[in-house]
């Protein structure tokens, strides 16, 4: 019995033959996709390479040499020109105006992203919603002219208020959308039940909706301080001090009567980019998490 039952229990091994494209999808080799992977890493590593190893050459010598080829006698002198330059300064002007800019414009459009997924006052919500959405259509360059006659009328015109208050009004459009498509993802039984025990609005925001889009939040955080960062148009119309540039318009600072001091330059976007890098260092996975959140949606 024992015996027959064991017999009829035992898979039967199947002897039919494979082709060739009935192998497993994980055993695949996906030979274009690779090519074209590597393809783009060349494309942007070599940039960054003559970025660094040009920042380590003299000046003089730059123009005589092979661009992708290394100094034989690297120096320090283009940096110790950048930081006497009075770098530390247009950096802690960049960092301020980053921060000034994203802080608030993230927290107005998680609030906004929450009044208008799960708002009770739906027709004026979904009315803001689409002036929002409207705010995605008009580029920077377009405005920047009215943007810079509104500061004038202000008083605010050279300072870094001047381009931090922008810089939210054009942060806040993209947030929001972003914001509140992972919101709505949320099920909206949790939100039903933290208002059965009690919760008011706010308690739900900041105790149930944000911790479960903290990938959506870091992903619009570092995005939009990489583009504030970046930011260029804003300071060059409203700023005239040297005291009040950020990191992207103190690279004037190397540009001469006659030439373009290109190892100073190179050492400068180099320092400029070590914070991105550090903050990419740090926050990577919640953005990669985010990322590829947004895709599966």
């Amino acid at each position: 019995m024992t015996a027959t039952l064991t017999k009829a229990h035992t898979p039967r091994k199947d002897t039919r033959r494979r082709g060739p494209d009935s192998r497993p999808a994980a055993r695949r080799r996906n030979w274009a996709g690779g090519l074209a992977g590597w393809f783009w890493l060349v494309v942007v590593a070599v940039p960054l390479y003559w970025m660094v190893i040009t920042s380590f050459k003299p000046r003089s010598g730059y123009y005589a040499s092979n661009p992708l080829v290394p100094t034989g006698d690297p120096t320090l002198e283009n940096y110790r020109l950048v930081i006497e330059s009075d770098f530390v300064g247009y950096f802690v002007n960049s960092v301020v105006v980053t921060l000034g800019a994203v802080v608030p414009a993230v927290t107005i459009s998680f609030m906004a992203a929450y009044a208008i997924v799960r708002g009770r006052h739906l027709r004026s919500l979904r009315a803001m919603n689409g002036l929002f959405l409207m705010g995605l259509a008009i580029p920077l360059q377009a405005t920047i002219i009215p943007v810079y006659l509104i500061i004038i009328r202000l008083n605010l015109y050279d300072s870094l208020l001047a381009l931090i208050l922008p810089s939210i009004a054009f942060a806040i459009p993209l947030s929001v959308l972003v914001l509140s498509n992972f919101i709505r993802d949320v099920p909206k039984e949790l939100f039903d039940s933290m208002r059965v025990d009690g919760a008011t609005e706010w308690t739900t925001l900041w105790r149930l909706a944000a911790p479960l889009t903290r990938p959506a939040i870091l992903t619009v955080t570092i995005f939009n301080g990489l583009t504030i960062w970046n930011g260029f148009l804003l300071p060059l119309v409203l700023t005239q001090s040297p005291d009040r540039r950020t990191l992207p318009l103190a690279l004037w600072t190397f540009q001469g009567e006659y030439g373009v001091n290109v190892p100073a330059v190179l050492a400068s976007v180099v320092l400029s980019t070590l914070p991105v890098l550090v903050l990419y260092a740090f926050g990577r996975r919640q953005l990669l998490s985010g990322l590829t959140a947004g895709f599966s949606r």
